[in-house]
């Protein structure tokens, strides 16, 4: 109880001088062509923000970007020389006490860490904050921004207290006090960016706050992959992941095999195996508005079929990313025992995770949308990269996916199962849906990031 007591009043000490410390660097002026940017999450999967930060250097702007570095940002993020990457440290919950208080110590905690961390910071004409996470951010940005004169830029991606919903309830407590905080404070910014326009709309009527849609668009590194980067991918990712690998070594020492691709060593030709497994990928962060049985179900009854004889390939179902259920979904993965699929869970370096969306036949999403109000980045990336999508339903996924045009949509694991028959029935068959719809987003006149963002967002952090 003593040390406790002393390490409160160090801290009382102690913010009063870096207060006065960082109001000194303030009264020094700011430089007009610097910005902050604020993820209170792991930086390496939060690819808008990188994108937002990238975008601001490229036309002029230095930058400094606050987050958690607990994986790797893009090389083009590291290289930068007008961007400086501040890694703040992650406060894990506390082992003992009701939730509330552990929860609550958290909280006090970051808001303290953080206003430490942006007060020893050059100040920026706008402070760009992601929400969510937005619990303590936006208020901590705020205040910062009052003292410094810094415009708060709060870009909503969905709202906090809706994902917090999903563990707790909409009527718990924790919930309702987020959604008031977030409702409270988002109103104090001084400029809002949003995913779609149904989230645009929402903020106006629920909350009186006026936001820009900016919707996401794939980065120039979302592409498709040549077939000899194909090959290099899969013999690299083969040296991990066994559905990579072969299933028998060639009979010329100089041909280079993987489960997809062959190389010749003297033409330096590489070809498609006959008789390939077709690739399926799935990306996810494992939190709860994805529901993954939905997959698992939908790849059993695809087993059923290969195994009743419809001309069906092998499948090697690819599902990237971190997050809280992963070992969950592991787990039950493990426990199927299927004969013509593959299943891999890899986490995979930033560099390598386009190229294998690029390598890919077909892209399934399970991102459902805790508010139903935000798209699913993992989609507009595979757009990107020309890959069809086959997607659940939710409330706004028409502004993205469009059905029989780009890809498909679906409501459940009988109809996603039928879609996979459909796609995959004669592959690889060039006259198939499956292809046409590859065409179809080839032909496509696409924006990409840098370009929609010139057009919706530098006109607003211009107008200093």
């Amino acid at each position: 109880m003593a040390a406790s007591c002393f390490v409160l009043l160090a801290l009382c000490l102690l913010l009063p001088l870096l207060l006065l410390g960082g109001w000194k660097r303030w009264r020094r002026g700011r430089a007009a062509q610097h910005v902050v940017a604020v993820v209170l999450g792991d930086v390496g999967r939060s690819p808008r923000m990188q994108y937002h930060v990238l975008s601001l250097a490229k036309h002029g702007f230095s930058v400094t970007l606050l987050g958690f570095c607990n994986s790797k940002p893009h090389d083009e993020l590291l290289q930068n020389n007008r961007i400086q990457i501040v890694e703040l440290t992650e406060l894990q919950c506390l082992a003992v006490g009701p939730r509330v208080l552990q929860y609550g110590v958290k909280v006090v905690f970051q808001a303290v860490y953080l206003l430490w961390k942006l007060m020893w910071r050059e100040p920026g004409t706008y402070i760009f904050l992601q929400n969510p996470p937005g619990l303590p951010g936006i208020a901590v940005c705020w205040f910062v921004g009052c003292l410094c004169g810094s415009k708060l830029v709060i870009d909503w991606h969905n709202y906090g207290y809706s994902i917090m919903g999903l563990v707790h309830g909409p009527n718990h407590p924790l919930v309702l006090l987020a959604k008031w905080y977030e409702r409270f404070f988002g109103r104090l910014s001084h400029l809002n960016l949003c995913v779609t326009n149904a989230m645009r709309e929402d903020l106006a009527e629920n909350w009186h706050i006026r936001a820009v849609t900016v919707y996401d668009k794939p980065a120039s590194f979302f592409k498709e992959t040549p077939l000899d980067v194909q090959h290099r991918l899969f013999m690299k990712l083969g040296g991990s992941y066994s559905p990579f690998r072969a299933r028998s070594e060639p009979e010329d020492p100089a041909m280079e095999r993987s489960a997809f691709t062959e190389w010749d060593a003297g033409s330096g030709l590489v070809t498609r195996l006959r008789g390939r497994p077709a690739l399926l990928v799935s990306s996810t962060s494992w939190t709860e508005d994805e529901d993954f049985s939905i997959l698992l179900a939908a790849l059993e009854k695809f087993e059923q079929l290969t195994l009743d004889g419809h001309n069906l390939p092998s499948l090697v179902c690819v599902i990237t990313g971190k997050g809280p259920l992963r070992e969950y979904y592991s787990c039950l993965i493990r426990q199927k025992h299927f004969q013509n699929i593959q299943v891999c869970t890899p986490w995979l370096e930033a560099e390598d995770y386009p190229l294998l969306l690029g390598s890919a036949d077909l892209g399934v999403c399970l991102h459902t949308s805790s508010s139903g109000l935000d798209l699913p980045m993992k989609v507009v990336d595979m757009f990107g990269c020309c890959l069809p999508v086959c997607a659940v339903n939710f409330k706004c996924l028409h502004e993205l996916v469009k059905h029989d045009e780009n890809g498909l949509i679906f409501e459940n694991s009988e109809e996603l199962a039928a879609q996979l028959q459909m796609l995959f029935s004669n592959f690889p068959d060039p006259a198939g849906k499956l292809n046409q719809f590859r065409k179809n987003l080839q032909e496509s006149e696409q924006l990409r990031w840098d370009e929609s963002w010139v057009q919706t967002v530098l006109p607003l952090v211009t107008d200093i």
